[in-house]
């Protein structure tokens, strides 16, 4: 487990914590995140964070799911135990194909949908009993917080930084350890 320690600025309105990002960027100085308790419009491109791929694993878990559904039900409609239901032929996978769509998309959705919420765990390490990673209390509630790493920005002094950010607006500085890895 890898942890580090960080330097947060916490501000009572969104706006003036946009407009503090971007002063603080003007300096130089290398912003790593956001806290907010509601999605703010904008911030994405203001810390430059990159579009997420998680549209592309959820179309391969879908892929997946799909060829998973149509392998099933071939081999337990079709080879395995052929039944007659309401008299339909079943003697091959494509003249049973109109009763199999529903079951087919069902399942994709479902293989779709569950491969993108553990991916989404995995990948934001918010699994049951992981530690939150929320910086202060006031973040889900009413203020907004940034965080920046004194070890990303070691042209700046602490001190430094801190001076920076009181001249921004902010509510309140201050610092916490953080775990940045599991390993």
């Amino acid at each position: 487990m890898t942890t580090q320690n960080f330097l947060y600025g916490l501000y009572s309105d969104d706006d003036i914590m946009i407009d503090g990002i971007n002063a603080i960027k003007a300096k130089g100085v290398k912003v790593n995140d956001a806290y907010t308790p509601f999605p703010v419009h904008g911030l994405e491109n203001v810390l430059g964070i990159k579009w997420t791929r998680l549209a592309i694993t959820a179309f391969l878990y879908g892929l997946t799911g799909l060829t998973l559904a149509i392998i099933a039900i071939n081999y337990f409609m079709i080879n395995d135990w052929p039944m007659n239901i309401g008299g339909k032929p079943n003697m091959s996978f494509i003249q049973n194909m109109s009763a199999f769509v529903p079951i087919i998309f069902e399942f994709t959705v479902l293989s779709a949908a569950h491969g993108m919420a553990i991916t989404y765990f995995l990948r934001n390490m918010t699994l049951p009993g992981m530690p939150a990673r929320n910086p202060h209390p006031r973040t889900t509630d009413d203020h907004f917080a940034i965080e920046i790493s004194p070890e990303d920005n070691q042209s700046y002094s602490l001190e430094d930084l801190k001076s920076m950010l009181k001249e921004t607006g902010v509510v309140e500085i201050f610092e916490k350890e953080r775990i940045t890895k599991f390993i």
